[in-house]
């Protein structure tokens, strides 16, 4: 199969430094923002996004290591496949988050819910559309066993809420 390319629209920054800081999903990441900045030659496809309150940003895992198929994610103990996580050791190191959109000056996309670590190269925004999809009754694997508790405390990671990278 012939390869692949794809080229950055923009670059996520954040206050996330640190890969080992950064909180493993945006809902872990309420209160940290952060920011999109879309080069110039894609501002005409920013219009009529303002109307949308979330996005989903997809970004290229710049900093990620070498492909696993076998992982251990942060929420358990237990050594999985990695297309049952959302690990970014991945054999196309493509990353998936739903932001909030707090406004936009210009090509700056202002975003709240940052998971993202600064400087990530963004492939591509879409609009979060709960009409389209918020799916009802799902099943979430080896997920539904990890308590609450237990999620909220490693999810964070070593991010502290208030704490400057």
């Amino acid at each position: 199969m012939e390869i692949i390319s794809y080229r950055p629209i923009g670059v996520i920054r954040s206050n996330h430094t640190k890969p080992e800081d950064v909180p493993i999903q945006p809902v872990f990441a309420a209160g940290c923002r952060g920011r999109a900045e879309i080069f110039p030659e894609f501002a005409e496809g920013l219009h009529d996004l303002e109307g949308f309150s979330h996005l989903y940003m997809i970004y290229h895992f710049h900093r990620a290591g070498p492909m696993k198929l076998r992982v251990k994610p942060f929420m358990d103990n237990i050594e999985r496949g990695l297309f049952a996580t959302r690990a970014p050791v991945r054999p196309n190191a493509i990353g998936l988050s739903i932001v909030e959109l707090v406004g936009i000056e210009g090509l700056v996309l202002h975003l709240d819910g940052v998971d993202i670590l600064d400087g990530t190269p963004l492939l591509d925004i879409k609009p979060y559309s709960a009409r389209f999809d918020c799916i009802q009754n799902t099943r979430n694997g080896w997920q539904d066993t990890v308590r609450d508790e237990d999620a909220a405390v490693r999810g964070l990671r070593n991010f502290r809420p208030g704490a400057k990278d």
